[in-house]
């Protein structure tokens, strides 16, 4: 049986995009999406909830998030789950989950005033690219991350 890991989240940016690059060259992007759920409860009163995802993009998406993405702007993200785990300054292990994303879409306003809305996918795929159009990007060495 074949398993799938794919997350979609359409929401807005936290924080601008912080971009890198690891000691080989590659940009690899780091950004938050908020989304938020909205329902009534049994008195009728209006409840929300936000959820913060952390995203990472790699290579020219990367960059062209870093350059086209703001705090605020509306953005939809497809890609797949990972928790990693690392150690922390006083030697304690943690663990983070965020979304590799494989197509990003930038949508309305936002802070991304003045700037076009646009498509890119990892792997240099065409924007108009069905399921299983782009190719993910390799896993890095841990060597070659830069956080």
């Amino acid at each position: 049986m074949a398993a799938v890991n794919k997350a979609i989240i359409l929401g807005n940016l936290g924080r601008d995009p912080e971009v890198r690059f690891t000691q080989s060259g590659r940009a690899v992007a780091n950004f938050t999406v908020a989304t938020t759920d909205t329902w009534f409860d049994q008195e009728n009163g209006r409840q929300e909830r936000t959820d913060w995802h952390n995203i990472v993009v790699w290579g020219k998406q990367a960059e062209s998030c870093g350059q086209y993405l703001s705090k605020g702007r509306q953005v939809y993200v497809e890609g797949r789950i990972q928790t990693r785990s690392y150690d922390d300054r006083d030697g304690n292990k943690r663990y983070v989950t965020e979304i590799v994303a494989q197509r990003v879409q930038f949508l309305g306003g936002g802070g991304g005033e003045g700037r076009s809305s646009g498509q890119y996918e990892s792997g240099g795929a065409s924007t108009g690219a069905g399921a299983g159009g782009y190719e993910a990007p390799p896993v890095p060495d841990d060597d070659d991350v830069p956080f």
